[in-house]
């Protein structure tokens, strides 16, 4: 099954109204990014959970995947991501998460 596309929206100096979704943990989510991009994501419910940013083989080698740990009632926002370190040949940053219970993520692009 297709990973979920989370959108992304553009910060504004006048603001910018962002929209969360619910986290797919069973299939993961994707994003476009350009490495101005941040994912936010509020933990709603009472255990902690974990955020994997997948990385790729690169020129440098993979550095591995970038694992977050997001406490209980917690909200994050994690990144800007580098290209070639997380861009799959997509063009897209793959997210996956332990838990999508209570678990909403938004992405914005500064």
């Amino acid at each position: 099954m297709p990973r979920t596309n989370i959108s992304v929206v553009d910060a504004s100096p006048t603001g910018t109204t962002k929209t969360y979704v619910a986290a797919d943990a069973a299939n993961g989510m994707e994003f476009v990014n350009t490495g101005e991009e941040f994912l936010e994501v509020k933990n709603g419910a009472g255990a902690s959970m974990t955020v994997t940013i997948v990385s790729v083989p690169c020129s440098h080698g993979r550095t591995g995947d970038l694992v977050i740990t997001v406490g209980a009632g917690a909200e994050v926002a994690i990144g800007p991501f580098v290209d070639y370190l997380f861009n799959q040949s997509n063009g897209k940053v793959n997210v996956n998460f332990s838990s999508a219970t209570s678990i909403t993520v938004a992405a914005v692009k500064r």
